[in-house]
């Protein structure tokens, strides 16, 4: 029986100006830290978006089966596209499933796919998923459920760039609109989707709530409401949780796992997540993009940082066994992983000896060079308990090295509005990955730069090894920690943490079924029960 905790959240919807109100037995309530502005896909200049909440409501022409294998075409599941051939080496063809409708009733053709493809091929809109589909030479169409896609080139990976970048938006309603007015326009207050669930209410700064799709033609989903909860500090989503007002906790913490087990109607579960945290160092100067960094453009800087953090320790401190320290950009879910390699290690005398190299002398009060001290600022957001905890502990291991390091704690909104403006010294960055590792090329290449690149990191021989990876026919493993070793020597981050991702769940729920790269997306084949549901493995 869990216990109602007033006292522990009233206080965080009477500031709001509303009374938390448990939903019927057939909702789910989500408290998340972060609320977007727009749960739709990504053909606007607009940074703040829902993406997880997107994938309810819009499908890809096809999904990533249970191995995540991203090469091929094996693994994937129809979702949009009923089928799918190879013509040749350079041509995929998909045939859309007749059922398939928009939100409005209007069938889902192949000029929706057509027009989607030419707004996210164009730099101008949108440079990240330019980057990522530049391999796609045109997309034709052959009658309303027919689809081509032409690839400059042959590679391993077609079949997935064709499908996993880019949903597919209603033509009808967006053709007619000019790139730069979609942002403000009533669809975005208002979207209309293909998927399991509709675009239901958006209380900026409160909540989301999505519906039943009930004519959904895949299935009627079993959850008719899904409610995702602005709550911006961590202890006050445990305790929606382990009040009743919240059905499942995402991205618990190491620590919360106790207090969510002892509960009888609750259980946990983890699963290999693609999330890494970083410290991401600005290697231009904030105040003057044109110029390099005066302390972090040196690469000895940066890697000097690196070996004053005792990352095993703090992942430890704060995880326990449910992170570990990446090898570069990589997360849990990568067949790319590899948890013997061991990167820049921890070692303050090389750190310190680093700094000298780098001109930097060691006094009383720190390190200086020509009369100024070495001080940076971190920026990272609070509404994330982890990197709020790991920002205290890195602040210390660099304070007995001699680095004087200001934290700069920001909420969600303005941390994310700095990152994209390239205002900060080092930002704690938290990175979904894509399923594939080819992802990397959207922030850890030359060509990412004016889009996920934030930091300026620009390799082109690390560009060079990531396309040899993505495109070559040799040993695509062996490529990819060739290009991670260079990312390393290279330090344009402190890597410190790829975590599994915990989650409390309501054992009302049966069926549960978790998907790594986003996590709600089979959540409409999810059941209800009067009682508690069987424990189900996800």
């Amino acid at each position: 029986m869990r216990v109602h905790l007033a006292l522990a959240t009233s206080a965080l919807w009477l500031a709001a100006g509303c009374a938390p109100e448990r939903p019927a037995d057939t909702s789910m309530v989500i408290p998340v830290g972060v609320l977007g502005t727009s749960p739709v896909p990504t053909l606007t200049r607009s940074r703040a978006q829902n993406t997880r909440p997107r994938d309810m409501l819009f499908l890809r022409l096809a999904e990533l089966g249970p191995t995540l294998a991203t090469v091929g075409d094996e693994s994937f599941v129809p979702v949009l596209a009923e089928s799918w051939e190879r013509r040749d080496s350079v041509t995929l063809v998909f045939h859309l499933d007749p059922r398939a409708r928009w939100h409005d009733g209007v069938p889902v053709t192949a000029a929706d796919v057509l027009f989607t493809f030419e707004r996210a091929r164009d730099p101008a809109i949108s440079a990240q998923l330019a980057t990522v589909l530049s391999t796609i030479q045109e997309v034709t169409a052959e009658g309303d459920l027919t689809v081509v896609f032409h690839f400059d080139r042959p590679f391993p990976e077609q079949f997935y760039t064709a499908v996993y970048h880019a949903q597919p938006l209603p033509a009808h309603l967006l053709a007619q609109l000019d790139p730069d007015s979609i942002a403000g326009s009533p669809y975005m207050q208002a979207p209309v989707g293909n998927g399991p669930y509709r675009f239901g209410r958006l209380v900026p700064g409160q909540q989301l709530t999505l519906t039943a799709n009930e004519d959904f033609f895949l299935g009627r989903p079993g959850i008719e409401r899904v409610i995702f909860l602005l709550a911006s500090d961590a202890d006050a989503r445990l305790n929606l949780l382990l009040s009743g007002e919240a059905d499942i906790l995402q991205s618990a913490a190491a620590a919360d796992v106790p207090r969510i087990e002892a509960e009888p109607s609750l259980r946990v579960t983890a699963l290999a997540g693609n999330l890494v945290g970083y410290l991401l160092f600005n290697q231009r100067n904030p105040d003057d993009l044109d110029q390099p960094h005066p302390v972090l453009g040196d690469r000895r800087v940066r890697t000097a940082i690196i070996h004053a953090l005792d990352r095993d320790a703090m992942v430890r401190a704060i995880f326990d066994e449910y992170a570990d320290v990446p090898h570069g950009p990589v997360a849990q879910l990568h067949w790319i992983r590899d948890t013997t390699e061991q990167g820049i290690p921890y070692d303050p005398r090389e750190a310190k000896a680093l700094l000298r190299q780098a001109g930097w002398q060691e006094t009383a009060d720190g390190w200086q060079r020509n009369g100024e001290p070495l001080t940076l600022s971190l920026n990272y957001p609070t509404t994330s308990r982890a990197r709020s905890q790991f920002a205290q502990l890195i602040q210390e291991q660099l304070r007995q090295v001699g680095i004087s390091l200001e934290l700069v704690g920001l909420d969600g909104a303005i941390w994310f509005e700095r990152r994209g403006q390239r205002n900060f010294d080092i930002d704690f960055s938290s990175a979904l990955m894509d399923p594939s590792p080819s992802g990397m090329q959207q922030s850890w290449t030359c060509a990412g730069i004016g889009g996920s690149n934030v930091g300026y990191y620009c390799n082109p021989e690390v560009d060079s090894l990531i396309a040899r990876a993505i495109y070559g026919t040799g040993d695509g493993l062996a490529t990819w920690r060739a290009a991670l070793e260079a990312i390393e020597y290279d330090a344009p981050a402190a890597f410190i943490y790829s975590p599994q991702v915990i989650f409390g769940i309501d054992r009302r729920f049966g069926n549960v079924e978790l998907v790594p790269y986003s996590y709600w997306l089979d959540l409409w084949r999810w059941t209800v029960h009067d009682g508690p549901a069987p424990d189900a493995a996800p």
